[in-house]
């Protein structure tokens, strides 16, 4: 019968992320995952295997959790567009700049790994499904309530929405000041969300 497992396997997961987050995948050694687990080489690979099922674990966790949240998002927003301006302008939310600089660790990933590791495109590929989904549900409500061109073909503008977002990601990363960052999330989301004409 197996020994029950001695350590907090979530608490080790997040600090797996964490390091996979701040350093990205290349640079993050075994030794690395060693120290922020803080468990020996046998216990980490027995729980978990290897470096790369372990950062397939940790971007699935990442990128599920991140779903929830903006499921969540849509169902409280008082009108659907609020959650899609969120999902866009949230990149530029933390005053000290510490998130626009470390970016989504999906984004990060996917420029990373999607073109030479196939498992990790197929993931970026399926999250960016599911957010694309969400989006569309948002602006089909938007267009219900009247706040998005009745006309405007809902899933087309969520993966237009999408790749604002990546690349408002993407400038963050760069340390734009973040009144620069807000501006371009700002003006994407006027050329997107345009006022529906009365």
């Amino acid at each position: 019968m197996p020994r029950p497992r001695e350590f907090d396997e979530d608490r080790v997961v997040l600090a797996v992320r964490d390091a996979f987050w701040d350093r990205g995948y290349a640079a993050t050694s075994m030794d690395d995952l060693l120290r922020v687990s803080g468990l020996g080489k046998g216990s980490l690979y027995g729980a978990f295997g290897d470096k790369h099922r372990l950062f397939l674990r940790v971007l699935r966790e990442y990128d599920d959790a991140n779903l929830r949240g903006l499921r969540e998002r849509l169902e409280a927003a008082p009108r659907g567009v609020d959650m899609v301006r969120e999902f866009v302008l949230g990149v530029a939310g933390d005053p000290t700049g510490a998130a626009a600089r470390r970016g989504c660790l999906l984004a990060n990933s996917t420029a990373e790994l999607a073109t030479s590791t196939p498992d990790v495109a197929a993931e970026a590929r399926r999250s960016y499904d599911a957010i694309t989904a969400l989006l569309t549900e948002a602006l089909e409500r938007g267009q219900r309530e009247g706040d998005v061109d009745p006309d405007a073909d809902a899933a087309e503008t969520a993966r237009a929405v999408l790749a604002a977002q990546l690349g408002v990601v993407a400038l963050g990363r760069t340390g734009m000041d973040l009144a620069e960052l807000t501006a371009v999330a700002r003006s994407a989301l006027a050329r997107l969300l345009p006022a529906p004409s009365r």
